[in-house]
């Protein structure tokens, strides 16, 4: 891509007819300095071809006058620039790191499978701004929305079940809300992932849902393991874990989301992929680049032809007194 930074420069060219006309009426006006008895017989003399070739010293000015206008426009170039559509949306991930994301029904364990299909889920989204929340009994921001995937993807690879604690869902989805109610985005959603059922926090998850609503941001609730009661291994001991379908299906109906439930790593890798293709949006991307000055090579060829000219016009076509 190419342009001038200052056009106005160019009006310059406005005045060559002037030049021009100036040189031609020099040509026909002017009149030798070597005085002959008689021209008889000047009529038959053929102009040679350096005769002709005089103008061409004056051609070199113009083109030297020429590069010099074209560098005080600042001619600047670039390789690509414009504006493409694309996908992006404003994602918070919620993910569960009570203890009992450490059952091993899951391979190697629950929490890192979701790790893993998360983090499959975060590389097909380039376009996207994720975050990620953690919960337990408390919640905590882990990575603010971001661009930077392999920052995110760092620190959920850091992510671990705790050894004790509770499941505050609640909190878990308030927290999310905070990182998402002042994005100026047509497209929020939550992604929340859990196992157990709301047993800790004070802030009820049916509340938290409709915070959310408020704010037009849709929460995808994803329960991980067999709904209701079972014995799950966990650090070596086995726990009765149960997750609260209900209280899942209606924290995403609330907000026009949907509810998941992944019974295994297939089935959890499925409901990403499934969240991935439901939540795209078309956005507008600007590409930026930065313009490379090129005046430099406009002086250089004026002063090449302004050299020229001043060889030309002191050898080949050297003017007698």
């Amino acid at each position: 891509m190419f342009h001038f930074q200052t056009p106005l420069a160019l009006l310059l060219f406005l005045g060559y007819p002037v030049l021009i006309w100036l040189y031609i009426r020099r040509q026909t006006r002017g009149t030798g300095a070597l005085k002959f008895s008689s021209l008889a017989g000047a009529k038959e003399i053929t102009p040679t071809a350096a005769a002709y070739g005089r103008h061409i010293v004056f051609v070199l000015r113009l083109l030297a006058i020429a590069m010099v206008i074209l560098a005080l426009a600042r001619p600047q170039g670039a390789k690509s620039s414009g504006e493409s559509e694309t996908e992006g949306v404003n994602i918070s991930l919620v993910l569960d790191i009570s203890p009992t994301m450490g059952g091993t029904d899951f391979y190697p364990t629950r929490i890192e499978a979701a790790k893993k299909v998360i983090t499959e889920f975060i590389n097909a989204r380039k376009d996207d701004n994720i975050g990620l929340v953690v919960f337990s009994s408390e919640a905590q921001v882990s990575c603010p929305l971001t661009l930077d995937h392999a920052i995110l993807n760092n620190l959920l690879g850091q992510v671990n079940a705790l050894r004790e604690g509770g499941t505050a869902i609640g909190l878990g989805l308030a927290t999310a809300v905070t990182t998402l109610k002042n994005v100026k985005s047509k497209s929020k959603v939550i992604i929340l992932l859990t196992d157990g059922d709301n047993n800790a926090g004070e802030i009820d998850p049916v509340t938290a849902a409709e915070l959310a609503n408020t704010f037009d941001i849709r929460i995808h609730t994803v329960g991980i393991g067999k709904p209701g009661s079972r014995d799950v291994m966990v650090n070596g001991m086995l726990m009765r874990i149960s997750f609260d379908e209900a209280l899942l299906r209606r924290l995403a109906f609330i907000t026009g989301g949907n509810y998941f439930n992944a019974q295994d790593h297939e089935s959890l890798a499925a409901v990403y992929k499934q969240i991935d293709s439901m939540e795209k949006v078309k956005i507008k991307k600007k590409h930026f680049v930065n313009y490379r000055e090129l005046f430099a090579i406009f002086i250089i060829l004026a002063l090449v032809f302004l050299l020229a000219e001043i060889i030309l016009s002191n050898t080949r076509f050297i003017k007698v007194p």
